[in-house]
C-alpha cells in the first residue's frame, strides 16, 4: 500500500513484544502497541521516519486472534457469520522520540456463511496468519457482504489518515 502511493520504505520487522492487557479499551491497546513497535526500531533508525501499526479484529469487544488450529478457524468464521464486527488498527509515526499516534475503527459485515462457503473459502486462503481467520484481500468477496469504513484499515493500515498525518 505505501508503494501504491510513491512511498519509498522499507521494512523492518519490530522486536517489541506487545501489550495484551484486558483490562485496556482495544483502540488504545492497538495504539500502544503500534508505539511500543513504532519506538523500538526508531531507536535503531534515529533519523528515520517510523511506521508501526497493530490490528485487532474483535467482535463483542472480543478480540480474535490468529487461529492456533483449523478447528478454531472453522468456529471463528462461523462466529462471525451473519454478523456485523470491527477492525481497529493503531499506528504510529515516530521521528526518534517524538511520536504521533492515532487509530481507525473499520466495520465489517459478513455474509450468513454454511459449513461449505467456510470450508471453499479455507481452501483458497491460508487463515492461519489471520487475525480473525480472514483476509478481506483475498477472496473476500466469498465471505463479507459489506465494509463500512476504510478498507485499507481492514487490509491493516489506514492509508487516507496515515498520509494526512505524514503531511
Amino acid at each position: 500500500m505505501l508503494s501504491e502511493v510513491g512511498l519509498d520504505f522499507e521494512v523492518i520487522p519490530s522486536p517489541a513484544e506487545e501489550l495484551h492487557d484486558e483490562s485496556m479499551s482495544l483502540h488504545l491497546l492497538c495504539e500502544a502497541n503500534a508505539e511500543l513497535k513504532a519506538l523500538a526500531v526508531a531507536k535503531q533508525y534515529p533519523d528515520a521516519t517510523v511506521i508501526g501499526a497493530d490490528t485487532l479484529v474483535y467482535i463483542d469487544e472480543t478480540p480474535l486472534g490468529k487461529p492456533r488450529s483449523e478447528v478454531e478457524a472453522r468456529a471463528t468464521l462461523a462466529k462471525l457469520s451473519g454478523r456485523t464486527h470491527q477492525v481497529c488498527t493503531g499506528v504510529c509515526i515516530a521521528q526518534g522520540e517524538k511520536t504521533k499516534t492515532f487509530h481507525a475503527i473499520t466495520e465489517v459485515v459478513f455474509k450468513n456463511l454454511t459449513s461449505d462457503v467456510i470450508a471453499g473459502y479455507m481452501s483458497k486462503v491460508n487463515v492461519m496468519d489471520k487475525a480473525g481467520s480472514y483476509a478481506v484481500q483475498e477472496h473476500g468477496d466469498m465471505i463479507i457482504e459489506e465494509v463500512r469504513g476504510d478498507y485499507d484499515n481492514v487490509v491493516g493500515l489506514p492509508m487516507s489518515q496515515l498520509l494526512a498525518k505524514l503531511a
